[in-house]
C-alpha cells in the first residue's frame, strides 16, 4: 500500500488547485520546473530519435516542458495510476496515455523512463519495485529525482544515497549519475544501462 491514498491525495489537490502544479502536489511551479530541468541536463541534447515513457505522468506537463525546451522526444507516452491523470494528461499531450500500477504492471518498453515526483508518496518496498520496473523497461536507462535524506514522514518518502545505491547494484546498473543543490532535499538520479 501506498503511504497515503494516493487517489484522495491528488484528487483533493485537483479539486484545489486545478490543474497547476500545485494540483499535482508541488509546492511550486518553479519546484516543478527545476526538477524538470535536472532531469532534462541528464539526457541525450537530441531527443528526437529516442522514445521516453513519463512514469507517474500527472497532467503531462514534463511533455510540455520538453517541447518548450525544443527537446522534444521521437515518442512520448505517459503512464499513471490515476483516470484523472490519464485524462488531463491525454488532452494537454496528445500523446499515448497508459493507466497503469507502475509497480507491478507490464510496462512499454522506451528508450528512457523517466519520473518526476511519482516517488515521493510510496513506501521502501514500492520505490524499489517502482525504480526496478521502470529500469527493467528502458533500452538506455531511468532519469528520477525524488526527495533526499534520511528524514521519516508519515506522508512522504526520502531515499538516502545509500538506499538509492543499493537499488543500482541490485538492478546492475552500469552507471549512476547524481545531481543535487536545485533544490532542498532533492535528488535526481540517472541509472545509466
Amino acid at each position: 500500500m501506498p503511504r497515503i491514498n494516493s487517489e484522495k491525495f491528488y484528487t483533493s489537490a485537483i479539486e484545489m488547485h486545478g490543474t497547476s502544479p500545485q494540483g499535482v502536489n508541488w509546492a511550486s511551479k518553479e519546484n516543478q520546473l527545476l526538477r524538470f530541468s535536472a532531469i532534462l541536463e541528464l539526457l541525450p541534447q537530441d531527443l528526437s530519435s529516442y522514445s521516453v515513457a513519463d512514469a507517474g505522468c500527472g497532467f503531462g506537463d514534463l511533455h510540455t516542458y520538453m517541447n518548450k525546451k525544443r527537446r522534444t522526444p521521437k515518442e512520448y507516452i505517459g503512464i499513471d495510476s490515476l483516470l484523472d491523470m490519464y485524462s488531463i494528461a491525454s488532452d494537454n499531450t496528445g500523446c499515448e496515455i497508459i493507466i497503469a500500477d507502475i509497480t507491478k504492471d507490464e510496462l512499454p518498453n522506451a528508450d528512457y523512463y523517466l519520473c518526476s515526483g511519482a516517488l515521493n508518496v510510496l513506501t521502501k518496498f514500492e520505490t524499489h519495485q517502482f525504480i526496478q520496473n521502470c529500469y527493467n523497461s528502458s533500452k538506455c536507462g531511468f532519469i528520477f529525482n525524488a526527495l533526499h535524506g534520511d528524514k521519516e514522514s508519515e506522508t512522504y518518502n526520502y531515499l538516502t544515497r545509500r538506499d538509492i545505491e543499493t537499488i543500482a547494484q541490485e538492478l546492475n546498473v552500469g552507471k549512476i549519475i547524481f545531481e543535487s543543490g536545485y533544490l532542498e532535499d532533492d535528488i535526481t538520479v540517472a541509472f545509466i544501462r
